[in-house]
């Protein structure tokens, strides 16, 4: 595995590689990877020749106050990880490699943020968007896989690419989940022993709506109101948002007559994670 920190060797490799005729997949990581990466890396491998994955810990989607330099980091057992996956290669950029001194241009998107994750943490999804759109122009991939945890992050990067036309196909792949149920998340890391059946309580809502919506449920304030029953039975928990949405605009439904996005966030402790599920009734 090559292990590339500058844009324009990374440059310079991916004409190369496009060049030979390999087609590029691409997955862009913040490290401390865990089985949901590694099911990207797997899914990619199916679908292209050649895999580049990055780590990199984007500054600019944090706000002052998150948890910047607390966000786990663990480079070498990452290394190891990625060599086991046969990944071709690792762009490990450092921050001023991507923000450079007077770096001032970043990408915002209108409407898709203004919901979610977006409302609580308003600096979240331009940070995302334009980094992003430096790696892609950087690692050039025909293909770049995403996890659908992380469903608004998705569609947000789905919208980026359609509006600025961008030749590169975005892949959606499952939510992984550990034993208990819990979505895989670095963040997983924070949480103590006593917090993980709290963090539960957000798998336990989706599974609450999925049965309720099968028993002829469709009211989405019902749904909502048997979410919020579930999480607040747990102690140290806080709700942020749950919401039950179109899975295109992200815009609030109040009846689950159609496919419909739930999606919450709650904080564990000091510990922010989220879920989601599609509800088809």
């Amino acid at each position: 595995m090559d292990v590339i920190s500058s844009v324009r060797q990374m440059q310079d490799c991916a004409e190369q590689l496009r060049y030979s005729g390999k087609k590029i997949g691409f997955v862009p990581t913040m490290g401390y990877l865990h089985k949901g990466h590694l099911s990207l890396i797997q899914r990619g491998r199916q679908l292209c020749s050649a895999m580049v994955v990055s780590i990199f810990v984007n500054p600019a989607q944090f706000a002052p106050g998150e948890d910047f330099e607390a966000y786990p980091r663990d480079f070498n057992r990452d290394m190891a990880l990625l060599k086991a996956e046969k990944v071709d290669i690792l762009f490990h950029p450092d921050t001023r490699e991507l923000y450079p001194e007077g770096f001032q241009t970043y990408v915002n998107l209108e409407k898709l943020p203004k919901h979610l994750c977006g409302l609580s943490r308003p600096v979240f999804f331009r940070g995302v968007a334009t980094v992003v759109s430096k790696l892609f122009h950087t690692v050039k991939p025909h293909v770049a896989l995403f996890g659908e945890k992380d469903y608004q992050q998705l569609m947000v990067i789905r919208r980026m690419v359609m509006d600025l036309n961008m030749d590169i196909q975005i892949v959606g792949c499952p939510t992984v989940r550990e034993a208990d149920g819990i979505a895989m998340s670095s963040r997983n890391a924070y949480l103590t022993a006593e917090q993980r059946p709290a963090a539960l309580s957000l798998c336990r809502s989706l599974e609450k709506a999925r049965q309720m919506i099968s028993d002829g449920v469709s009211e989405a304030h019902r749904l909502i109101e048997a979410a919020k029953w579930i999480i607040t039975s747990y102690p140290n928990t806080q709700i942020d948002y749950i919401s039950i949405c179109d899975p295109e605009t992200l815009e609030e439904m109040e009846m689950v007559e159609r496919p419909a996005l739930m999606a919450l966030a709650v904080k564990v402790g000091t510990t922010r994670l989220i879920d989601n599920t599609i509800l088809n009734p």
